[in-house]
């Protein structure tokens, strides 16, 4: 049985004593089917024990099944921050017909963060429901994806400071290595690399793995960003292109950025922002120009 915040806080008030409700609810709470969220009591009781955030429940269960379907349909990673289904998809479990969104909620991967009646029935805005399941879901997606395990440690450890420091030139070296270090053979078995997204789904969970603040399909009155980094006063601004074979003169990844002026939304919250174009090239797996611009306000 879920617990609600109220009855949390009423039963187990002696142990909550000098903890951040915050921070417990953030992690473990957000769990909603159209009424109040509620915690997951499993990461509750285990955090209440140990005294350690730690993906208690994620760990209770591999979703080897749900990562190859996500594979398998060459499905938008970023999507998974704000997703739309209707009631007959989230509603249904055919065996013989699974799609990512319905196992998404099923599973409680996705919880209902908002919904909307329409002429046809209702839809629903799906998210993840916590921090806890959010980083532990793509730190698993990050290491599907490119398949390595200690560098990946290696380069999140390192990607704290330079995101911190503001340090562009080490950002870039960090998402080179990032794809460097992916076998040739893992792109043999797999046809991920053949479709635009496994590009910036490999970026975002890598992000979203190590716990950073990113909003992917950032909304502004001009477009949508591909990826917004927000980390301690600095706030980074992504834009990705993959192109088949390398070109000239065509508008680039930080063009695109400047000229719908996406730096606007943040400029009254944070002093320095990053302009940062990435461009891929799927022959090479890799990327093919990264180019910046800081803007001071």
């Amino acid at each position: 049985m879920d617990i609600p915040r109220q009855e949390l806080e009423e039963v187990f008030k002696d142990y909550l004593e000098g903890e951040d409700l915050e921070i417990i609810k953030e992690w473990y709470n957000g769990y909603s089917w159209l009424g109040e969220s509620v915690y997951n009591p499993f990461d509750v009781l285990l955090y209440l024990r140990e005294k350690m955030l730690h993906p208690y429940w994620f760990e209770t269960g591999t979703p080897t099944f749900l990562i190859k379907l996500l594979i398998e349909k060459k499905f938008y990673i970023p999507q998974l921050e704000d997703l739309c289904a209707s009631d007959h998809l989230i509603g249904s479990f055919d065996v013989d017909f699974i799609e990512p969104e319905n196992l998404l909620f099923q599973t409680g991967y996705l919880t209902i963060k908002s919904y909307k009646q329409m002429l046809k029935g209702i839809v629903y805005n799906l998210s993840y429901p916590n921090k806890e399941v959010k980083i532990s879901l793509n730190d698993y997606l990050g290491r599907y994806l490119t398949n390595l395990s200690s560098e990946k440690e290696r380069l999140t450890q390192k990607l704290e400071e330079i995101l911190g420091n503001g340090e562009i030139i080490e950002f870039k070296e960090i998402l080179q290595s990032l794809f460097s270090s992916i076998p040739y053979e893992w792109y043999k078995k797999n046809e991920i690399s053949g479709y635009e997204g496994y590009y910036a789904s490999v970026v975002y969970s890598f992000l979203a793995g190590a716990g950073f603040n990113i909003i992917a399909e950032d909304y502004t009155s001009e477009g949508r960003i591909d990826l917004t980094i927000q980390y301690k006063e600095k706030c980074y601004i992504i834009e990705f292109k993959v192109i088949e074979i390398e070109r000239k003169n065509q508008r680039g990844a930080l063009e695109q950025l400047e000229i719908k002026n996406y730096a606007d939304k943040y400029k009254s919250r944070y002093n320095t922002i990053y302009l940062v174009g990435i461009e891929f090239i799927k022959e090479k797996k890799n990327i093919i120009d990264f180019l910046w611009k800081e803007i001071k306000n």
